[in-house]
């Protein structure tokens, strides 16, 4: 059967599609209800965060690589990290093609592991979580989405770099209800959903970097929050698999070859 539409059914719903956009937002709060401190909600989300001594959450990301032609194709990917301050830490990655990775800090040392490959590296680090995830960012060039967000300073961090941000919308369809916000630091736009209530958790972010060539995305959904785990010791323990080998980190092997050429650290 084929489906009709009238010049009147179009311009119908051009009008429903208006008011939703324009309009539907302007109530959120009520008329003359002044909307919440935006900046003290992300700041009591930091501090939850950033104080709690043992968090388990899993967040299913996505983000935009963008092609010569200008096209994006959208990655995804999902990570459970379980932590344990002061210095507990795992990671667990499964990527949309089905390649899995784990990262675990020990306290002494941190172990990477590539399913896939069958190989794993290893290398001392002393300190706590906060510096696990510089190090393991900045000096290994290990991908980690968000690692700000498990420092223990993160509200400090957050208060810092955040520039802007604005409150626009109470909402309830992520599943609890939730505040979004929207703002800005020197390089990325952000929206953030923080669930109302005692235990202001992320519910989901999007970011937005506006300087880079097609203004890619990275987005991330938060479940399974829990902020009392009992995680066994053997958790944190990394063993090799029988049929796996032991490869250097690649920041080590490029730090190795710069240093045999004479150049500076």
């Amino acid at each position: 059967m084929r489906i009709r539409t009238t010049w009147k059914q179009w311009l119908i719903a051009w009008f429903c599609a208006a008011a939703v956009l324009t309009g539907g937002h302007a109530g959120a709060q009520g008329p003359g209800t002044p909307p919440p401190d935006a900046r003290a909600l992300l700041l009591k989300m930091a501090t939850l965060l950033g104080s709690t001594q043992r968090l388990s959450v899993t967040v299913h990301g996505a983000y935009d690589a963008t092609q010569d032609s200008g096209q994006k194709i959208e990655w995804n990917e999902v990570r459970t990290l379980t932590l344990q301050r002061p210095d507990r830490l795992r990671l667990e990655a499964e990527k949309s093609n089905g390649a899995r990775s784990l990262v675990v800090f020990d306290g002494k040392q941190i172990s990477a592991f590539d399913e896939a490959g069958r190989v794993y590296a290893q290398t001392e680090q002393p300190g706590g979580v906060d510096e696990t995830l510089v190090y393991l960012v900045r000096d290994l060039g290990i991908r980690l989405p968000l690692a700000v967000f498990f420092v223990s300073r993160l509200a400090t961090e957050l208060d810092r770099r955040v520039k802007s941000v604005t409150y626009v919308e109470k909402t309830g369809i992520l599943g609890e209800p939730a505040h979004h916000l929207i703002g800005q630091t020197d390089s990325v736009n952000f929206q953030v959903w923080i669930a109302d209530g005692e235990r202001p958790l992320p519910q989901r972010i999007v970011l937005t970097y506006p300087a880079a060539s097609g203004q890619p995305q990275f987005r991330a959904q938060f479940s399974a929050w829990n902020l009392a785990p009992e995680p066994a010791a053997a958790l944190f323990t990394f063993t090799p698999p029988a049929d796996s080998s032991r490869i250097p980190f690649a920041a080590a092997v490029a730090s190795t070859a710069a240093a045999r050429k004479g150049a500076r650290p």
